[in-house]
C-alpha cells in the first residue's frame, strides 16, 4: 500500500456534486493529526471544514483557494508515515500521461465507459463491469517516436489507485515525455495537445473556450477552471491566482467595462429555490403598519432584569414570539402543500433569514414554539452569530416551517418576500421609526413599524392571511396585554 493517500472531495450534504475551497487551514509540509481540520470548504447549503482521514504529513495540495472542485476529486495527499523517509519525486511524464488529450472520437479518460488503470474500463460502481474488451496500456519499455524523431520512452503506467480515489485517468494513446515543469507556460504540448482535466474541457466546452489558445497556470502549464472563467469574462489570457479568502479587492471589469461573477455556493441554492418558489406557488402579500410603542418599553424593562443582562434582546426576540403565538390560534399558516393533501405541523421550525458574506441563508431553530421567551433569545443569538461566522450547519438550514425576515436592520419598511420552498408564509419585519401617530385622540410622536406577510393562497387565503398578521400586529402593539389573554 501506497505511504501516500490522496484525499477526495466528499458529498458534504444531499447529494452536492461540487464545492469551493474557502480557506487552507494547513500547508504543504505541515505534520497534521487524525480527524484536524484541514480545508474549509463552501458548498450550496453552508461553509464547513472538512477533517484529515489519516494522521501524516501534508505533500501536495491540488487546488487553490477560490477553486470550485467536483465532489471525488483529490484535494489534497497525506504521507501516512513519514518516518519513513524521503518520497521519490515524481516524473514529469507520469503527471502528462493524466492530463493529456483523448484521441480524437475517443471517449475522455475517468469517464463511464473511458479507460481506467490496470486495462479496466470505469463504470458506476455496483453496476460490474463492461461488457466486451478494455483496451491494454502501453508495455513497459516501448519507444514511440517523439517530435523530433528520435526515440524515447513511453511513460510508466500509473500506480493503481487507492480505494478513496476516483480512477485516475489512463492515456488513451501514448505520449510523449513532457516538458519540464513550470508555472504560467503554455498548456500546448508539442503535438499540439492541451493540458486539462476532463471536467475543465467540459467547462471550455459550454463556455465556448478554446483551451489552444489559453495559457494554463496549474502543475506543468495545465488550465484550470480559473483560467477558463477569466477567458470567457474577456480578461487577461494569462491566468493569474486566486486572491485568498477575505481579501479587499476591487472590482475586475473587462474590456468591455463589464464584471462577471460565477454564480455558485449559496447564492446558486437560493437563486434556484426562489425562482422554484416564484413560478410555483401564488403568493399574496398583506401589510399592517402597527404602534409598537409599548413593546418597545417592553424590552426595555425585560434589558434591566437581573437574569436578562447578559442576553441580545431585540425587536426581533418578540417579532418571533408574536408568530408563534399566532401560529397557535391558527395552526394552518404553519403548513406545506403537498400536491394532493396539505401537511399541517404541530412543531414550529421557525427560519430566521440572514445575510452573510455568501449569500442569504435561512437557518431555523427546531421546535421554537416549545421554547421560553428565554430559551428562544439564547436560541436566535447563537443562530446568528454561527451564520456570520459562516458555520451553519446543513441541518440547520433544512426542515423549516415559518420564516421571518427582518428588513428593517437596513432602514427598509417593510418587503414583498417571496417564500422559502415547502413553507406556506414568510414575515417581513420593516424599520421601526418615530412617526405622528394618532394615540388616544391626540397626534403624538410613537414608534412606529410595517410588517409584511406573503402567503401561499393555496393553502392561506384573505381571510385566514388578514387574521394572522392582525394577530401578530396586536401583540406587537401591546405585548403584556397579549400574554394575559392569550396564554
Amino acid at each position: 500500500m501506497s505511504r501516500v493517500r490522496e484525499f477526495p472531495l466528499p458529498d458534504l450534504g444531499e447529494g452536492l456534486t461540487e464545492g469551493e475551497i474557502l480557506k487552507w487551514l494547513v500547508a504543504v509540509g505541515d505534520t497534521v493529526e487524525l480527524n484536524q481540520p484541514v480545508v474549509e470548504v463552501e458548498t450550496a447549503k453552508a461553509a464547513v471544514e472538512i477533517p484529515a482521514k489519516w494522521a501524516g504529513k501534508i505533500t501536495a495540495i491540488f487546488h487553490d483557494e477560490g477553486t470550485v472542485v467536483d465532489v471525488g476529486t483529490p484535494i489534497f495527499a497525506v504521507d501516512t508515515d513519514p518516518g519513513a523517509g524521503d518520497l521519490p519525486e515524481p516524473s514529469a511524464a507520469s503527471l502528462a500521461a493524466v492530463e493529456i488529450a483523448p484521441a480524437e472520437g475517443a471517449v475522455e479518460p475517468g469517464l463511464i465507459g473511458g479507460p481506467a488503470p490496470g486495462g479496466r474500463t470505469a463504470v458506476l460502481v455496483g453496476y460490474g463491469p463492461r461488457t466486451g474488451a478494455a483496451k491494454r496500456r502501453p508495455r513497459k519499455g516501448a519507444g514511440v517516436p517523439a517530435s523530433n524523431g528520435v526515440p524515447v520512452a513511453a511513460p510508466a503506467p500509473a500506480p493503481a489507485p487507492e480505494p478513496v480515489r476516483p480512477a485516475a485517468a489512463e492515456p488513451v494513446r501514448p505520449a510523449a515525455a513532457a516538458p519540464a515543469p513550470r508555472t504560467g507556460g503554455s498548456a500546448a504540448t508539442p503535438g499540439g495537445l492541451v493540458l486539462a482535466k476532463p471536467p475543465v474541457r467540459k467547462l471550455a466546452k459550454d463556455l465556448g473556450v478554446d483551451l489552444r489558445t489559453l495559457t494554463g497556470s496549474g502543475p506543468l502549464g495545465s488550465i484550470t477552471r480559473d483560467d477558463v472563467h477569466l477567458a470567457a469574462a474577456g480578461a487577461a489570457t494569462a491566468a493569474e491566482p486566486a486572491p485568498a479568502t477575505g481579501t479587499a479587492t476591487a472590482p475586475a471589469f473587462g474590456p468591455d467595462r463589464e464584471q462577471r461573477i460565477p454564480v455558485k455556493g449559496v447564492r446558486k441554492l437560493t437563486a434556484q429555490n426562489m425562482a422554484a418558489s416564484a413560478f410555483t406557488a401564488p403568493h399574496v402579500t398583506e401589510f399592517l403598519t402597527v404602534d409598537v410603542t409599548r413593546s418597545m418599553k417592553a424590552l426595555d424593562r425585560l434589558r434591566k432584569r437581573r437574569e436578562w443582562q447578559d442576553v441580545r434582546v431585540s425587536p426581533l426576540l418578540l417579532v418571533a414570539k408574536a408568530v408563534l403565538l399566532a401560529v397557535g390560534r391558527h395552526p394552518m399558516v404553519n403548513s406545506t402543500w403537498a400536491g394532493e393533501e396539505i401537511v399541517v405541523k404541530e412543531y414550529v421550525n421557525l427560519g430566521i433569514a440572514a445575510a452573510t458574506e455568501r449569500g442569504l441563508i435561512v437557518p431555523n431553530i427546531k421546535d421554537a414554539g416549545r421554547l421560553s421567551l428565554r430559551e428562544l433569545a439564547d436560541a436566535m443569538t447563537a443562530l446568528v452569530q454561527t451564520a456570520k461566522a459562516g458555520k451553519t450547519a446543513p441541518a440547520d438550514m433544512s426542515g423549516g416551517t415559518l420564516t421571518i425576515t427582518n428588513v428593517g436592520v437596513f432602514g427598509v419598511d417593510t418587503g414583498t418576500p417571496i417564500l422559502p420552498p415547502g413553507e406556506s408564509a414568510i414575515l417581513a419585519f420593516g424599520a421601526i421609526r418615530e412617526m405622528p401617530w394618532v394615540h388616544k385622540g391626540k397626534v403624538k410622536v410613537r414608534q412606529v413599524t410595517t410588517l409584511g406577510l406573503s402567503f401561499d393562497h393555496r393553502i392561506i387565503d384573505g381571510e385566514l392571511g388578514s387574521k394572522f398578521l392582525r394577530d401578530v400586529g396586536d401583540f406587537l402593539a401591546d405585548p403584556e396585554a397579549a400574554l394575559l389573554g392569550w396564554t
